[in-house]
């Protein structure tokens, strides 16, 4: 693939701002979690960490799909065309699963913080959708 499709880069880029947004926003709870409870609710390092890292899994998920649709979409054999989609969600299910396994075992990474920002590309292009929408 020699040439990265401008559709790919906008909405991988959409997507970016949408799991910054989201990440911003889990950063600013665990804060106010932490004020709340201190001693249930962490908020240090590992909180930033484990966001940042599942934020940057979460991205390069999506920018990976949008990839794995550019070359499909040049494909004229469908049979090929599927086994190709078919891996691309393997390898990007197993990209997410060996995240939220090192997120769980690595101890500066806290788990839940890691774990969350793999949803916020999916909740923000629901928003944008309706967004668009109205």
């Amino acid at each position: 693939m020699s040439k990265i499709q401008p559709a790919v880069k906008k909405e991988t880029a959409k997507v970016a701002l949408c799991t910054i947004v989201g990440l911003v926003i889990m950063l600013a709870a665990f804060g106010i979690l932490h004020l709340a409870f201190p001693q249930r609710v962490p908020f240090d390092y590992r909180v930033i960490l484990g966001g940042i890292g599942g934020s940057i899994v979460a991205v390069l998920n999506f920018f990976l799909m949008g990839l794995a649709v550019q070359k499909v979409a040049a494909s004229t054999d469908e049979a090929s065309a599927r086994l190709l989609m078919k891996g691309s969600y393997s390898r990007r299910m197993l990209l997410q699963m060996l995240w939220v396994i090192a997120a769980i075992a690595a101890p500066c990474f806290q788990f839940v913080a890691g774990a969350l920002p793999l949803l916020f590309p999916g909740i923000g292009i629901k928003i944008m959708g309706i967004i668009d929408n109205k």
